[in-house]
């Protein structure tokens, strides 16, 4: 049987941002942008595929919460980015109509089904969790984010 899934496994301290942003675009390419991960990927292309995937259908899962994510051949593991928007939240076709705050940018290769739905499926506990959700917002550091998170 495989370890459970550890969402601060896929994260680097690095990839956890405090945005400031307008719109669901600016926040993918912050995001994606200041990406601190071992392999060298085509950023812009990316950010492309990222948004392509977006304009399918919204990534708001509600909550607040949004988890934008591609998978490409030439990204050879998982990653995860995380953007937190204390301000004004951002627009983002939320099934819920929500206003987006927390932004769980994932990318990966794109063979590794089941490994991308198990670490969305953790994700979603996560987020599902009200307590943890909100105190991921109220944090005011990386580190007290990727704390957080190694907990789960």
């Amino acid at each position: 049987m495989k370890a459970k899934i550890k969402i601060a496994d896929y994260l680097a301290l690095k990839n956890i941002l405090f945005l400031d942003v307008a719109t669901r675009e600016d926040a993918i390419s912050k995001l994606v942008s200041n990406l601190d991960i071992k392999a060298k990927i085509d950023k812009k292309v990316f950010y492309k595929a990222v948004i392509a995937r977006e304009n399918i259908v919204s990534t708001g899962v509600g909550m607040g919460v949004a988890i934008p994510h591609a998978k490409m051949e030439d990204i050879p593991d998982f990653f995860i980015s995380i953007g937190v928007q204390k301000q004004e939240g951002l627009g983002w076709d939320a099934i819920d109509k929500s206003l987006v705050h927390l932004v769980f940018l994932i990318g990966g290769p794109h063979e590794r089904k089941e490994e991308y739905l198990q670490i969305l499926s953790h994700l979603t506990a996560i987020i599902k969790n009200d307590l943890l959700r909100k105190k991921i917002m109220k944090s005011s550091s990386q580190e007290e984010i990727l704390a957080l998170l190694q907990q789960c």
